[in-house]
């Protein structure tokens, strides 16, 4: 099996990007489809949910309104006769002072005293019974009338009540939806990517795949016949074999992707790459850097061949440098040529690009 290195780069764009908005629910690309394929579905058993539990809700409500209604009533006739109990004591309490005679004038004043006082508690009682029942089932009197207001409300607006129960789920969905459709593009990128890598996957393990090869150059390397400066390269995967380096771009196009003028051309970009990483090479062999037994007649070449693969339609053109082919037609390509590497050769080219890949 071909040895595989590093993710592809359309997934660690796709990774990056939802770990970078706080989306860490997904545990492949698979699951991220789905989510797209079912938003609809989901976000209708959220409403759903919520539209039980509203009316859950409502059933709980006129229970627990009932309960509060007899449990008032019940308090009620607890407070009154409590507050009856104290107007009866204190009624008999001044009736006996009022009976007291033949004191001396200071405790005939002090009874006198007395009197006023209980008058006064006796009074306030009689007079503010019913407020002072109220009160004291006030927190159960204000709670009825908070579920009592909830039910009316729920009853009357009852879609309005589902909404404002459902929004911040929905909100959540929604946003999650927005952030992977920021990156679909790189999602089906990936797709696309990860079907060569399954199919390359089958190569025998003197060969090494690198997903996602990237170099910057300080100095930029100067193509003269294209008057172009390169500061960097990438491509989707490099494959090292004994028969030399390939160079794959995988594209997941549609066939109006493939005729649309707005996407960059994949053959310059493979050609360019082909330049850089040619011109890289070259130097590194001549100075040693690459480690391959020298030939008496002097450096060795290590071809490197340009493919672009497309996992969809394919253009019926074909392409100067640029292979481009189908993911079906993939192994049996890379298999035709003849090695002219052995397969420690063949590592240490890998190991030397590895090296090289930020």
């Amino acid at each position: 099996m071909c040895k595989v290195h590093n993710s592809v780069g359309c997934l660690t764009t796709v990774k990056t990007h939802l770990r970078r908005h706080n989306i860490d629910d997904f545990n492949s690309l698979n699951e991220v489809i789905n989510f797209q394929k079912s938003f609809s579905t989901l976000r209708q058993q959220i409403i759903s949910n919520h539209e039980q539990l509203i009316e859950n809700e409502k059933i709980t409500l006129d229970a627990e309104i009932l309960q509060l209604e007899n449990a008032i009533k019940t308090d009620k006739m607890l407070f009154e006769d409590i507050f009856r109990s104290e107007i009866e004591a204190l009624t008999l309490k001044l009736n006996s002072l009022s009976t007291s005679k033949g004191l001396n004038f200071i405790k005939g004043f002090v009874n006198y005293t007395k009197r006023r006082s209980l008058k006064r508690k006796l009074q306030n009682l009689e007079l503010n019974l019913n407020t002072k029942v109220s009160y004291a089932v006030g927190n159960l009197v204000d709670q009825h009338l908070n579920k009592t207001y909830r039910r009316q409300y729920i009853t009357s607006h009852f879609r309005d009540a589902v909404n404002k129960s459902c929004l911040t789920e929905i909100n959540k969905l929604e946003y999650k939806q927005r952030i992977i459709d920021e990156v679909n593009n790189s999602i089906y990128g990936a797709l696309g990517e990860h079907k060569v890598v399954k199919e390359l996957e089958n190569l025998s393990d003197e060969n090494v795949l690198i997903n996602d090869f990237a170099l910057t150059f300080h100095p930029p390397i100067y193509n003269r016949q294209e008057n172009d400066y390169i500061k960097s390269i990438q491509i989707d995967h490099l494959l090292v074999t004994p028969s030399g380096i390939f160079l794959i771009e995988t594209k997941n196009w549609s066939e109006k992707s493939l005729a649309s003028l707005d996407l960059r051309s994949p053959v310059q970009q493979v050609k360019r790459t082909n330049f850089a990483l040619f011109k890289t090479l070259t130097e590194d062999i001549s100075s040693g850097r690459v480690k391959l037994p020298q030939h008496h007649w002097g450096d060795r070449k290590i071809p490197i061949r340009n493919m672009i693969v497309l996992t969809n339609s394919r253009p019926n053109e074909e392409f100067q440098y640029v292979k481009v082919l189908t993911v079906n037609e993939l192994l049996r390509y890379v298999r035709y040529f003849k090695p002219l590497f052995t397969s420690e050769e063949t590592q240490a080219i890998a190991s030397y690009l590895l090296n090289l890949n930020e």
